[in-house]
């Protein structure tokens, strides 16, 4: 059975074996995006390596083969989180990250650090800065707020990579997308983007997604979650408004080959997270 959800081209289905037991397989080749096959061979590797204590699909094989990768993974039969989410869901997701943090940290895989695997592209703010100076891009497209502020944003925005510096494992991706609820679980999915980092930094990237979905109250919930973990008030503004510049400068790139509907989607969690800097920083 086809999956849906996600934006990598390619297979993504559950399959009944012979025997009769259920596995989920996702597949790619080099066409029509040609970066999607090494996406999968790197989620091959960190699940592999993964505590089989770690609510996470466990990888029984993967092929490789002229080209194509293929992961045969563990099957969870369980449902993505509703959209908008619902408060008891989002929770639940919320606690089980938690969770995850705390098993993962200090991390259990050789991964890049945050600021390595998100270093080129967290620089949206300075980028669109400077372009603005030159008189390349007049940022007429941005929010009032977001051209008055650009270059306070571009200035914390420098900070982040120090902001986000920690030992544990994060999952890098995390939206509703790659979660399955069950009864009694809430299982992770898609590993590729993983890095070190600080152990709440999903859940800043989460956010924005969350915040798109018009989730009652999202904000608050996802502040009040970040502020019981402890999380510096101030690196996580870093690290949002560093998130906010990428999503919003990617948003307006030519789309990548095979993904047509990425770029929608980065300007809505853009602009999501632009509402949540805002707040945050109350600045005018």
């Amino acid at each position: 059975m086809t999956q849906t959800g996600g934006f990598s081209p390619g297979v993504a289905a559950r399959v009944r074996l012979v025997d009769g037991r259920r596995v989920f397989v996702k597949a790619a080749g080099p066409e029509p995006n040609p970066d999607t096959p090494g996406l999968h061979r790197a989620e091959a590797r960190i699940t592999a390596a993964l505590p089989a204590a770690a609510p996470v699909p466990a990888l029984l094989t993967a092929l490789d083969l002229d080209g194509w990768v293929v992961l045969v993974l563990e099957d969870v039969d369980g449902k993505m989180p509703a959209q908008p989410w619902q408060h008891d869901e989002l929770q639940r997701v919320l606690a089980a990250a938690t969770e995850l943090s705390v098993l993962l940290d200090p991390s259990p895989v050789e991964v890049p650090t945050v600021a390595d695997r998100f270093g080129e592209e967290f620089q949206g703010w300075r980028q669109l800065a400077a372009a603005f100076a030159e008189g390349v891009d007049d940022l007429a497209w941005l929010p009032s707020w977001a051209q008055r502020n650009v270059r306070r944003l571009a200035d914390r925005e420098a900070a982040w990579s120090i902001a986000a510096a920690g030992g544990a494992l994060i999952h890098g991706d995390l939206r509703a997308d790659n979660v399955l609820l069950t009864d009694d679980r809430v299982a992770f999915v898609d590993w590729p983007w993983a890095a070190i980092g600080a152990s709440w930094i999903d859940i800043v990237l989460m956010g924005p997604s969350v915040i798109m979905q018009d989730t009652p109250d999202a904000m608050r919930l996802l502040d009040r979650h970040l502020c019981a973990r402890a999380a510096d008030p101030d690196d996580v503004t870093s690290v949002l408004i560093a998130l906010t510049g990428y999503f919003l400068r990617q948003s307006v790139q030519p789309p990548p080959p095979g993904l047509p509907t990425v770029r929608g989607f980065q300007r809505a969690q853009g602009e999501a997270a632009l509402d949540w800097v805002r707040e945050r920083t109350r600045w005018r």
